[in-house]
């Protein structure tokens, strides 16, 4: 075993510091990054509480309510303080009101808490339509416990709910929590109707702007995203364009395709396994990879 050390490292702290000054100007004293283990707790507690049955076993329904209510209360209180973190540092222009952020959070935490009744029944209707997509599924408990795509979608419905109050960098952490456990990266801003279905799941890519229907199911490596990014005069990303696709109700994306733009896939539309497609479709369309050319090579003619 390697001997310890007496690093002498206070000259690199004081720069690093001095570097962080010039380099982080939204982070100064007395402010601090929302927490990803933290948030982390608090997905894992509201997955809990949003299928109480699932998670809180047999007991009687007093004892059943009491648990939600303590878990979802520790939940509330650990996401509050993260929200306050990310509104002092990310949520106003200048200098934001400690005072005024603490509120803030408060009332937001609250809304959240309203509305996952309404998470709730999505998702039930999320667990609905992978027992019904899925002949390998034995059961919406194996869903539930095993399927990376449930879990990106769970993350995903709490995340849109916090995007939509306008919530700083918290939804955006959330989904990436989950992106990084299921190789599925869904932007929070992306709008995703009920009875949604990712199987498999790994390489899809869901853009901020998506519009996505009703009864959608798509498979691994499929991207719905942009087709170009405008800049300003400055050569920055324009914000808040709308650049990624609408999907219409009851649409199949097969695995590996890619679907780029402000394009729309008609209702009941079937895009099929490793498509390019940067065009809207109408309704009810199949659209297919063009078939491959039989042509023999001689003489290095192929390369």
């Amino acid at each position: 075993m390697l001997q310890p050390v007496a690093w002498v490292l206070d000259q690199v702290a004081q720069q690093l510091i001095a570097d962080a000054q010039e380099g982080e100007p939204n982070v100064d004293q007395g402010r601090v990054l929302p927490s990803a283990s933290v948030l982390a707790d608090v997905c894992q507690a509201l997955s809990w509480v949003l299928f109480p049955l699932h998670f809180f076993g047999p007991t009687s329904q007093g004892s059943r309510v009491r648990a939600v209510e303590e878990t979802l209360r520790r939940a509330l209180t650990a996401l509050r303080q993260e929200i306050y973190y990310a509104l002092m540092v990310g949520g106003a222009k200048g200098t934001p009101s400690a005072d005024n952020c603490e509120r803030h959070s408060s009332d937001l935490v609250m809304l959240l808490a309203n509305r996952l009744p309404r998470i709730r029944a999505l998702l039930i209707k999320d667990l609905a339509a992978a027992y019904a997509g899925d002949p390998a599924l034995i059961d919406t408990n194996e869903a539930l416990l095993c399927y990376p795509g449930l879990e990106a979608i769970l993350h995903h419905r709490i995340a849109h709910a916090l995007h939509t109050l306008a919530v700083p960098l918290v939804p955006r952490m959330i989904t990436e929590l989950a992106h990084s456990k299921t190789g599925i990266d869904i932007h929070p801003g992306a709008e995703i109707g009920e009875s949604f279905f990712i199987d498999h799941g790994t390489g899809v890519v869901i853009g901020e702007t998506c519009r996505i229907g009703a009864r959608v199911r798509i498979y691994q490596g499929v991207t719905l995203g942009a087709r170009s990014i405008p800049v300003n005069e400055r050569g920055h990303a324009v914000k808040g364009t709308f650049r990624h696709p609408i999907v219409g109700n009851d649409v199949i994306i097969y695995a590996g395709a890619t679907i780029l733009g402000r394009v729309v896939i008609g209702h009941g539309s079937t895009i099929a396994g490793n498509v390019w497609l940067t065009r809207s479709v109408p309704p009810g369309s199949r659209v297919t990879q063009a078939d491959a050319i039989n042509e023999g090579f001689g003489d290095g003619s192929g390369i």
